[in-house]
């Protein structure tokens, strides 16, 4: 099965890896998944992003410590839908946040004669305090990567 999910990436966390995990279990052992990483016009409603290149680094870094690295395609995307409308995919990873655009993507998936994407909803990767965890709040230093409070 050939996956496709996207996120910035800023600061890679418990729920990234999460979300990464069922990304390859989704897609299967001959299966492919494609990331999308945000660059441009996506990430000027941050505050701080590392580089594309610096996150992609650290990405290739995690995929090739969990045997992730063979079966992978890593592209900059530009806009929420990245690369899903036009490619040859069969899945899409969201989360809750995201499932808007994973179904605008089928919208137009359809409009364009393609089949539309199965979806797959994981759920947020909570931090002990039961609130998710998100690179907003690592850098805010309220937790760490893994969810822990500071």
């Amino acid at each position: 099965m050939k996956v496709c999910i996207g996120g910035t990436f800023n600061v890679l966390h418990k729920g990234h890896k999460h979300l990464l995990e069922k990304a390859f279990e989704s897609a299967g052992k001959n299966g492919t998944v494609f990331i999308g990483v945000a660059d441009g016009e996506m990430l000027k409603k941050k505050k701080y992003v590392t580089s594309l290149d610096e996150r992609v680094k650290v990405l290739k870094e995690y995929l090739i410590s969990k045997g992730y690295n063979k079966h992978v395609v890593i592209k900059p995307i530009h806009d929420k839908y990245g690369l899903a409308v036009e490619g040859d995919y069969d899945a899409i990873i969201v989360s809750p946040e995201t499932i808007i655009n994973a179904e605008e993507i089928n919208e137009k998936r359809i409009n364009q004669g393609k089949k539309p994407l199965k979806i797959f909803k994981i759920s947020h990767v909570l931090a002990e305090d039961n609130k998710p965890i998100s690179s907003t709040r690592i850098l805010n230093k309220e937790i760490d990567e893994e969810g822990r409070i500071l």
